[in-house]
C-alpha cells in the first residue's frame, strides 16, 4: 500500500520506527519506574535482562550516554527479605512510643483523682488541665503511631 506523494525509502523507515516502537516502549518503561541511579550504578552483576537484536530494518542505535541505562535492576529475594524486615523493626520501634502516652494518660488522670482528693474546690481547674494533659499525651501517641505507619507504607 503506497501513497503516490510518499516515497518508498520514507515509507518503509515509518514502518520501521512502527515496527521497533513496541520493544524500545517496553524497555524504556522499566527504566522510567527506578531511581536513576539503580539503573546508572547498578553492576553489570546483578543486570539479568537480555537486550533482543536489533530490527534488520531499523536505524542503527543511538549511542547512550550512560551505558546501560535500558537495564533493569534486579534486586534479590535476600535483599527484598532484609528490607521487609528493617521495616518491621522500624514500626515496631516507633510503636513503644503509643506505650509512653498510655503511662501519661494514667498519670494524668491519677493525678487528677489524687488533686481532687486534696482540694474538692479546685475541681473545674484541675480538671480542665488534665483534659490538657490527656489531650497532649495522645498527641504524642498518634505521632508515633503515625511514624509507624509511614515507615511501614511508605517508604
Amino acid at each position: 500500500v503506497s501513497h503516490p506523494c510518499v516515497p518508498p525509502s520514507l515509507a518503509m523507515y515509518a514502518c520501521a520506527k512502527f515496527v521497533s516502537a513496541p520493544a524500545l516502549v517496553r524497555r524504556s518503561s522499566r527504566v522510567l519506574c527506578q531511581p536513576l541511579s539503580a539503573s546508572v550504578l547498578s553492576s553489570p552483576e546483578a543486570r539479568t535482562e537480555q537486550v533482543p537484536p536489533p530490527h534488520p530494518l531499523a536505524h542503527p542505535p543511538v549511542p547512550q550516554a550512560w551505558p546501560g541505562t535500558l537495564r533493569a535492576i534486579q534486586t534479590s529475594a535476600a535483599h527484598r527479605d532484609i528490607d521487609t524486615a528493617a521495616k518491621f523493626i522500624g514500626a515496631g520501634a516507633a510503636t513503644v512510643g503509643v506505650a509512653g502516652s498510655g503511662a501519661g494518660i494514667g498519670t494524668v488522670f491519677g493525678s487528677l483523682i489524687i488533686g481532687y482528693a486534696r482540694n474538692p474546690s479546685l475541681k473545674q481547674q484541675l480538671f480542665s488541665y488534665a483534659i490538657l494533659g490527656f489531650a497532649l499525651s495522645e498527641a504524642m501517641g498518634l505521632f508515633c503511631l503515625m511514624v509507624a505507619f509511614l515507615i511501614l507504607f511508605a517508604m
